[in-house]
């Protein structure tokens, strides 16, 4: 992996220098990331944290970047030499991939010396919000298709590092294959994709076009049909083409829509290529489709089995940001916590102090997840004994949970600074977030209006919260 250690703000590093002069570069911190809530946000699909993990394992300064930090004039001698030895010492805590997370809850904290818990923030941040970002609109994009999404979006990505990283967020959010060559050969998932328009265009005529493709590729013949006329020439002339392969002993993938209503087309197609003997031939779609065109093409009864998403996928075109943050929840002084609050005149904007552990609540009886529980580190729950929960903003909302199990939603990712447990892959990610999903009434995670799932606070942690809030206020 590159070293990204300078993949950071540059208050990141003047905080540095100014715990460094003060002492309190080694004060032991927790940061907690987490993101808060958006119109759109119903659930996200956690991701982002194998690159985290890598990240803090090669962290370091190299001797080009210590010179470059001198040449800003801003920088200490000393400082900068503590910076040339700095390595990462902490550990970190976080869901795992695949994971599914809400507003509010701290998905990664890290426990570490100040300044290196401060150094670390940007760029957790980057991956994190990103990945989480992507990995969640394929979510609901597949939710909506019901399997058989590729992505598509390498060339209409903000950046080729957008390219590779949302292909893979994409795969764990529920996509099967992708079109990004260098992404496939990273994180081995399969490439799927056949022709451009500029290779019908290329040949004298469409039928040739098709028939030279074919040639090339026997075994995978599958073809864009709406450069002229879907209906009138495309879909025939494809037709035809398969035909001569099955006389050379091959059987058609199938044929691609990119443009025009592809409720009609796709429907009338079926009809040209059942009729023709090729039921087994697939149809494919694609042309900025998202979850609301998906849905709304499977209500029109569109005919479609293999769905290719690019621009509104890569670039989760409807929530550009996640909006993660990462705050300092406490610090250590003589080995005991010291809780911190950060205050606001937007409630939702105060945060949790404390070092904390998050817990899944799930019906005993159903095995279905009734909510998450943030709670203090060192509290323990019983689960012979009812729960309360209560709203972390909205106090007077308050429940009781009997007959419950719970499960802590976070494992050590880093400890000591070095990486604990072997990395997944996409697949296995995305596997674990199938399994997870199923866990969940579909009320909560339904397309239109879902019910808010509840993320609430302890009764001891709010306590908490309010003494500290009550203090501020009367300083």
């Amino acid at each position: 992996m590159r070293n990204l250690s300078l993949l950071t703000d540059l208050y990141q590093l003047t905080m540095g220098q100014g715990y460094f002069n003060e002492g309190r570069h080694e004060q032991l911190a927790v940061f907690d990331l987490f993101f808060r809530s958006n119109r759109l946000i119903t659930y996200s699909v956690a991701a982002g944290f194998e690159q985290a993990a890598e990240y803090l394992k090669d962290f370091s300064f190299s001797e080009e970047d210590i010179a470059y930090l001198r040449s800003l004039g801003l920088f200490g001698e000393k400082y900068l030499a503590y910076l040339k030895a700095l390595r990462f010492t902490g550990d970190v805590f976080s869901v795992r991939e695949g994971e599914i997370v809400f507003p509010y809850e701290p998905i990664l904290t890290v426990r570490a010396p100040m300044l290196q818990a401060q150094m670390v923030e940007t760029a957790l941040l980057t991956f994190v919000n990103h990945q989480t970002l992507i990995a969640s609109k394929a979510a609901k994009i597949c939710k909506a298709a019901g399997g058989g999404v590729m992505e598509f979006g390498l060339r209409r990505a903000q950046g080729a590092d957008a390219g590779i990283y949302g292909a893979r967020a994409a795969v764990i959010g529920g996509c099967e294959s992708t079109s990004n060559l260098l992404a496939g050969k990273m994180f081995s998932i399969p490439v799927s994709g056949t022709m451009a328009h500029s290779w019908v265009m290329n040949f004298p005529s469409e039928l040739e076009a098709f028939r030279a493709y074919a040639k090339s590729f026997p075994k995978s013949c599958l073809l864009l049909v709406d450069t002229f006329d879907t209906l009138a020439s495309g879909v025939p002339n494809a037709i035809a083409v398969f035909k001569e392969l099955r006389a050379r002993g091959f059987e058609p993938k199938g044929i691609r829509l990119d443009s025009g209503d592809l409720a009609y087309l796709s429907k009338e197609a079926r009809k040209m290529l059942d009729e023709a003997r090729f039921p087994n031939a697939k149809i494919c779609a694609s042309g900025d489709l998202d979850e609301n065109s998906v849905l709304s093409l499977k209500a029109q009864g569109a005919k479609i089995d293999l769905w290719g998403v690019g621009t509104k996928l890569i670039t989760s075109a409807d929530l550009p940001a996640l909006g993660g943050v990462y705050k300092l929840a406490a610090v250590y002084e003589n080995g005991k916590e010291i809780p911190k609050i950060k205050l606001s005149d937007t409630t939702e904007k105060i945060t949790n102090p404390a070092e904390k552990a998050v817990y899944r609540v799930y019906d005993r009886r159903t095995g279905k997840a009734v909510a998450d529980y943030i709670a203090r580190a060192d509290e323990s729950i019983d689960e012979s004994k009812p729960l309360e929960l209560i709203h972390p903003v909205e106090h007077w909302k308050r429940m009781t949970v009997t007959d419950y199990t719970i499960r802590n939603l976070r494992e050590p990712l880093v400890l000591q600074g070095k990486r604990i447990g072997e990395s997944r892959t996409p697949f296995e990610s995305a596997e674990y977030f199938k399994q997870e999903y199923a866990r969940f009434w579909e009320e909560y995670t339904r397309h239109d209006m879902p019910h808010i799932y509840k993320v609430d606070l302890s009764p001891e942690l709010l306590q908490l919260k309010q003494s500290m809030i009550g203090a501020k206020g009367r300083a």
